[in-house]
């Protein structure tokens, strides 16, 4: 009788558990990594390149004695180089995959009592821990938040070393007249020094982002440096200068919504104060819908489209225009621009009268566009607009 043929070996993956893994299988497993990054939700691109590392934690001159919050850690490698060099790394990760993947990464060494792990939301946080530097390599999708969150802190740390996107980073540091000036950048500039320190390409990342990289260096002014301005006042006027950069100020306070919005504040203030105010129709008044025309600007801009650098090809960040803008800009192309009937009230002319001395015979800004103004103009607008008894906090 003849014997059965062996049946010949084959590359081909097994389907025995027992039978060990051919060489392109393990190349295959170490491919995938670990687990799946999640770019969409949590924008994880994670800095591989440990030349950029060091050069992070080197432009951030930590001290032995510094704590130092680190937003997204990743799978820990700049951490590791953070918790070399200061006394304590808080890490916040929104990810538990993560957050058990750099903790395993210190397990059973010294450097493990040194770190700290905090899993949530560092946005939504309501506080933080105290702590002397920041560093981050920021998802794209937190990149402003997580600059204004730090800006308005009470003690906001000595130094913040943050990896944005090259377009973001430019914003922060763009000057007035610059194409990518707006309001981010009247913002940063006003409460801390910023300065670009490099360019990191695609490549430095596992998996490579879409877009390129930038480190930027946030310095916040504190004590004597630091603005004695309210930072809801002064955000709250901004919004009105940039929600349109290209017009004149003028135009942009002279919108119905921005109208309506002022008055309520006023109302509000008058509340508070005791000041009273005398109501009922203005004579010979009629509100038209129209003054927030402007013939000198024709068309939309790049900085009117996104006034904080979106991200290209990833998850843009939420727009946190109020909503009386968003229905204005939605719906205001589309509508014919008419007269309205409705009588305007004696308030509302009071209103519209004290906007118009401040922009025309205090600070003479009317005819200036918001993307040609420093910090210095609209703090003398800020100042003005008080004085008048309106506030936007």
């Amino acid at each position: 009788m003849a014997k059965s043929k062996a049946p010949k070996r084959s590359n081909a993956a097994s389907s025995s558990p027992y039978d060990r893994p051919s060489k392109q299988a393990k190349q295959q497993q170490a491919a995938n990594n670990i687990f799946k990054f999640n770019t969409s939700s949590y924008g994880q691109h994670i800095l591989k390149n440990p030349g950029v590392a060091d050069a992070i934690v080197l432009k951030a001159n930590l001290k032995p004695t510094d704590t130092v919050l680190e937003v997204g850690p990743g799978t820990g490698n700049l951490t590791v180089r953070i918790l070399d060099k200061a006394k304590k790394c808080i890490a916040v990760e929104v990810d538990p995959r993560m957050a058990a993947e750099v903790t395993k990464r210190v397990q059973g060494k010294p450097e493990q009592k040194k770190l700290e792990v905090l899993l949530g939301d560092v946005i939504k946080m309501s506080t933080l821990p105290e702590f002397d530097v920041l560093i981050s390599n920021t998802p794209y999708q937190i990149s402003s938040p997580l600059v204004f969150k730090m800006l308005a802190m009470p003690h906001p740390p000595r130094v913040a070393i943050l990896m944005f996107q090259r377009e973001f980073a430019m914003r922060l540091t763009a000057q007035p007249g610059d194409s990518l000036y707006c309001r981010l950048s009247v913002n940063a500039q006003f409460w801390a020094r910023c300065t670009h320190i490099m360019k990191v390409g695609k490549k430095n990342f596992n998996p490579p982002p879409q877009v390129e990289s930038s480190v930027v260096r946030i310095e916040p002014k504190v004590g004597s440096e630091r603005p004695n301005v309210s930072w809801d006042e002064w955000d709250g006027m901004l919004r009105v200068c940039f929600n349109r950069r290209n017009k004149t100020l003028r135009a942009s306070w002279s919108s119905r919504e921005v109208l309506n919005m002022v008055e309520r504040n006023y109302r509000l203030f008058c509340s508070m104060n005791n000041i009273p105010l005398e109501d009922g129709i203005a004579e010979d008044e009629e509100e038209e819908e129209n003054e927030d025309m402007d013939v000198d600007n024709v068309g939309p801009s790049a900085g009117d489209e996104d006034e904080w650098g979106g991200i290209m090809e990833v998850d843009a960040e939420a727009d946190d225009t109020p909503s009386f803008f968003q229905q204005l800009n939605a719906a205001g192309s589309e509508m014919p621009k008419t007269k309205s009937k409705k009588q305007k009230t004696k308030v509302a002319a009071l209103v519209r009268n004290k906007i118009r001395k401040v922009l025309e015979d205090v600070t003479d800004l009317g005819k200036e566009r918001a993307g040609k103004l420093d910090e210095h103009a609209y703090l003398k607008l800020l100042f003005a607009f008080n004085a008048e008894g309106i506030h936007f906090a």
